[in-house]
């Protein structure tokens, strides 16, 4: 693992870049669609409330998943401790929680602040919820497992943005943030763990 071809500082650099850029995304295709992908993000403690529970059962499934041994399921985790791992694994928490923030803003503005409305519009509410986030599942679509997954989670944040019956975008951005950084955090602390191991066995 200590071979990775990916230089740690900018593949983090590169992320939060490409992360952020999907805004100017966002507002474009909001401009195409005549729609304010911020119309629906405002400030309320019972959304901040929802986001906070609403990670719990994300970050469960994260877990049941590290304990699952099928092939599919395997590949996954062998893919992100070798892309991941080695660029995670040098930054402090607090490069996380900032990649975490980008990734949960910027994503959701797209998805759920424009595209979802947008296809909810034309097809209907199911319809926009479920095509919106197969193509969620499908930008991050590693393995055919892993798309299913995303899109399941796509769903799932979609749903949470109209928890409560008032629209905000808070809820699954702070969802999405939330769960990230946790799954960032343990991903660090397992790869870091298998390095640890790996030098005491090259000690030996």
């Amino acid at each position: 693992m200590n071979n990775s071809p990916f230089n740690s500082e900018r593949f983090f650099k590169s992320a939060c870049l490409f992360e952020a850029a999907l805004i100017l995304v966002a507002i474009v295709l909001g401009w195409m669609s005549n729609i304010n992908p911020f119309v629906d993000l405002h400030y309320s403690e019972i959304a901040i409330l929802y986001g906070i529970l609403g990670t719990i059962p994300l970050f469960l499934l994260f877990l049941l998943l590290e304990q699952l041994s099928s092939e599919s399921v395997v590949t996954i985790r062998r893919f992100l401790m070798e892309t991941l791992g080695p660029a995670l694994h040098r930054h402090h928490w607090a490069d996380l929680f900032v990649l975490a923030a980008i990734a949960s803003i910027s994503e959701e503005i797209l998805f759920r602040g424009v595209i979802q409305p947008w296809m909810e519009s034309s097809w209907g509410i199911i319809a926009g919820l479920i095509g919106s986030n197969i193509l969620f599942g499908m930008v991050h679509a590693i393995t055919p497992l892993y798309f299913i997954l995303a899109t399941v989670v796509g769903i799932y944040l979609g749903l949470a943005l109209d928890i409560g019956g008032d629209r905000n975008l808070l809820t699954p951005i702070l969802i999405h943030g939330l769960y990230d950084f946790l799954a960032f955090m343990a991903l660090m602390r397992s790869y870091r763990a298998s390095l640890a191991a790996q030098n005491q066995l090259n000690d030996h």
